[in-house]
């Protein structure tokens, strides 16, 4: 890639400037024996065969750490018992190469600085005792260890695993920085832009507030007499304020029973009257001077003197 190239020549500029001489020749070295410029996972695996081989376990947990912090640890969560399991393979091959190159001191060294963080797991609870077996590569629990089948296929499950993930590694902050450094740049435009936009948003709308307060002031009188009419208006309308015009209101109040006795005495004054309208009624018809029969001859009578009259009064009128 032309952006890894270009940072390559930034690189060796540095070491010149610093006199890292040194440095410099292994860069160029490596360099000329690299057959392309992506990544391959075959390197990383040579960095960790080379430190299992000459017992830098400080040198495969900082590779290992490194990995698992920048890449392992923004994969999905399913991938992490995988992690796990490829993890402890590279330990246990560690602890087998020394056990066959005749290393005890690394054995403890590494059981000395693990043991801490092995102790919790129990897929590790048969190794403690590797340090003091003897032919271990004998053990039915450590045989299977030491048989090259499981040594190549432990090395290409990782190969294939850190292959397969590649393409999820970030590409370094030394690669990117000028990547950052335009975003940045397009970043700034854009504020200042969106600035240049806010303000005068805000002149426009302080010329509009300046030119609408006469016409918003005569809204508001208008407004007002409306409210004030609406708020007479609703006050004529009250029922509170109605009164009875030509009922007064009463002194005292009247209880149920004042009034259920008044109802009676009135009943049976009617019944009273009615009853002397009966009587007299019959006393008329006895004594033969019927007021009806009276009324009918004397209407008899006048009927050719006021034919051309018009009769008046009301007809049928109650004689009780």
């Amino acid at each position: 890639m032309a952006q890894v190239a270009f940072l390559d020549n930034l690189l060796r500029e540095y070491l010149v400037f610093r006199g890292f001489s040194s440095t410099l020749k292994a860069l160029d070295l490596e360099q000329r024996t690299e057959r392309d410029q992506h990544f391959r996972a075959e390197r990383i695996l040579e960095q960790f065969t080379y430190a299992v081989q000459t017992y830098d376990l400080h040198g495969l947990r900082s590779l290992w750490l490194h990995l698992d912090n920048n890449l392992f640890t923004k994969l999905d969560h399913t991938y992490a018992v995988a992690v796990k399991k490829l993890e402890n393979s590279l330990l246990k091959y560690y602890l087998v190469t020394a056990y066959s190159n005749h290393k005890s001191e690394k054995i403890s060294e590494f059981f000395n600085k693990m043991a801490g963080e092995l102790q919790q797991q129990s897929e590790w609870k048969d190794w403690f005792y590797f340090p003091f077996c003897k032919n271990a590569e004998e053990s039915p629990s450590f045989a299977l260890y030491f048989t090259k089948q499981w040594q190549d296929t432990s090395l290409l499950s990782l190969r294939n695993f850190l292959t397969t993930v590649y393409q999820c590694l970030p590409q370094p902050s030394f690669v990117r920085a000028e990547q950052e450094a335009a975003h940045m740049q397009r970043l700034s435009e854009d504020n200042v832009g969106l600035r240049s936009r806010l303000l005068q948003a805000q002149q426009e709308l302080q010329q509009q507030a300046q030119q609408q307060p006469v016409s918003g002031s005569s809204h508001n009188l208008s407004g007002d007499a409306n409210t004030r009419r609406r708020s007479v208006y609703r006050h004529q309308q009250s029922l509170n304020d109605i009164l009875p015009f030509d009922i007064s209101p009463p002194g005292h109040i009247v209880d149920d029973f004042c009034i259920i006795a008044s109802e009676a005495n009135s009943v049976g004054q009617a019944s009273d009257a009615q009853a002397r309208g009966l009587k007299l009624l019959i006393r008329n018809i006895g004594s033969g001077s019927s007021p009806v029969l009276g009324r009918k001859d004397h209407a008899a009578g006048s009927v050719g003197d006021k034919s051309t009259k018009r009769r008046s009064g009301s007809v049928g009128r109650s004689w009780i």
